[in-house]
């Protein structure tokens, strides 16, 4: 999941992982841990933090690779999201106490002080399971990589989506004849569709849900207008601050503007709002189970490249290998084999809303007839991701210290230029801290 949390619209996406996992041939069998081999002749130890719907079709997923090999038992165990998960695999990985297989946001690689509490991948058990770099998007394996060694294997991507209701955009005049949202380029289209939009949405609910008070999301929309605009961090070596404050003012005031003219509420249930008829809604793709369960007519398509650049925010789930002094053997292989196989066979995965890491399942005949997902495909191409840093990924450090500062502006407690210079401060301070993992700044810590 890309928040944390079960809440109510986890368990209803719970509900859609069901239907999603029964209708590609997968038959959860419960916890997982019900589908145990008894007499298996390695044993898989998994670590991972998928709950709600991503997590029922993560137990399907691994029933079926029991299945598939019945001489290899998977033990799994699904910790709890953000930062506990992260804390207690630290430990693990550092106390010879580490699982052979685990999931990792893409973005805390470089943090995890890979070649510590991170192993490098074996190519050549991968390329035996059938992974090849070149069935994979090339910046997304890029991100992966880290002194020349491969640290994560992406499963998928989780993307910021604008969502939209065609019941009310029909109405507003913002339906093209594909049935599909019309194409928005600029800051002020994207206002000109709001206020048509909120003519023709009910009394009582807002135009547009932007989770104003939540600092993750806050920090997610930024990185992608902010990409939008060209706009970067730091210097490719890491040892300099970039950030451009007049265009972080522009993407802050671009968000205030949502609370300042009235199409979005502070406080807000923005997934309610939506599915009683609120025109949009920005969320993650995990959403699209929770919308398509409620039984609504709607759309998703990444955020609007308001800035003229296409970029949407992306995070990516990935599979690493935490670090084991003894690793190889058996079990290793059932790691590596286990990885390649859920990685190779994601259709479910993807059918409750990621896009899918490899390839050949993103371009086959049966993801390209899912809605809305083939609307919103090309966000694989154009992902606005958080520097290359220690400090970064979900729920990292930077989230952490950024994300309420975005959330301040937007809210209006902070004017944007204020908080465009706290936002550099804080890069600053964190370019000249070290990783507590290793010692490290994110300069010495083989960010690129």
């Amino acid at each position: 999941m890309g928040r944390p949390g079960l809440n109510r619209r986890q368990l209803i996406t719970g509900l859609g992982g069901a239907a999603v996992a029964g209708s590609f041939g997968f038959a959860a069998l419960g916890s997982g841990a019900d589908a145990l081999a008894s007499n298996a002749a390695t044993r898989v130890r998994y670590w991972n933090l998928f709950s709600g719907g991503d997590g029922y079709n993560m137990i399907a997923m691994l029933d079926s690779f029991r299945k598939a090999n019945p001489g290899i038992e998977v033990k799994d165990s699904t910790l709890q999201w953000g930062s506990p998960y992260y804390t207690k695999l630290a430990m693990a990985a550092s106390g010879s106490r580490a699982p052979d297989l685990s999931v990792m946001h893409l973005g805390r690689v470089a943090g995890f002080a890979p070649g510590r509490l991170l192993d490098p991948w074996d190519m050549d058990l991968l390329a035996e399971y059938g992974i090849r770099e070149q069935d994979f998007d090339s910046k997304l394996w890029k991100r992966a990589v880290i002194d020349g060694k491969l640290y994560a294997l992406p499963l998928d991507i989780h993307a910021q989506l604008s969502f939209y209701r065609k019941d009310v955009l029909k109405k507003a005049g913002l339906l093209g004849d594909d049935g599909l949202i019309v194409p928005i380029t600029s800051t002020e289209e994207w206002f000109d569709a709001l206020k048509a939009a909120k003519k023709a949405t009910r009394s009582g609910l807002q135009t547009v849900g932007i989770h104003a008070n939540d600092q993750n999301f806050a920090w997610w929309f930024f990185v992608a207008f902010y990409t939008q605009l060209g706009g970067t961090y730091f210097n490719p070596a890491m040892t300099d601050v970039v950030f451009d404050e007049d265009k972080a003012t522009e993407v802050l005031e671009f968000l205030r503007r949502h609370i300042t003219d009235g199409y979005a509420t502070a406080g807000a249930a923005d997934a309610e709002q939506f599915m009683n008829g609120s025109p949009f809604t920005w969320e993650g793709n995990w959403s699209v189970p929770v919308y398509s369960g409620a039984k609504i007519e709607y759309g998703a398509s990444p955020l609007p490249p308001v800035f003229g650049m296409q970029a949407t925010h992306a995070e990516s789930h990935s599979f690493v290998l935490p670090h084991q002094s003894d690793r190889g053997g058996s079990s290793d292989e059932g790691a590596h084999r286990l990885a390649a196989y859920i990685v190779k066979n994601a259709l479910a995965w993807a059918a409750g809303g990621h896009i899918p890491a490899y390839q050949p399942t993103l371009q086959s005949a049966a993801y390209r007839k899912l809605t809305p997902q083939n609307e919103y495909v090309s966000a694989m191409t154009h992902q606005a991701t958080e520097p290359k840093a220690w400090f970064a990924g979900s729920t990292g450090t930077l989230a952490t210290r950024v994300g309420p500062v975005v959330a301040a502006s937007t809210l209006g407690s902070t004017k944007p230029a204020a908080a465009a210079r706290q936002m550099k401060r804080v890069l600053e301070q964190l370019l000249a801290m070290k990783n507590p993992m290793d010692g490290h700044t994110a300069a010495q810590g083989g960010a690129a």
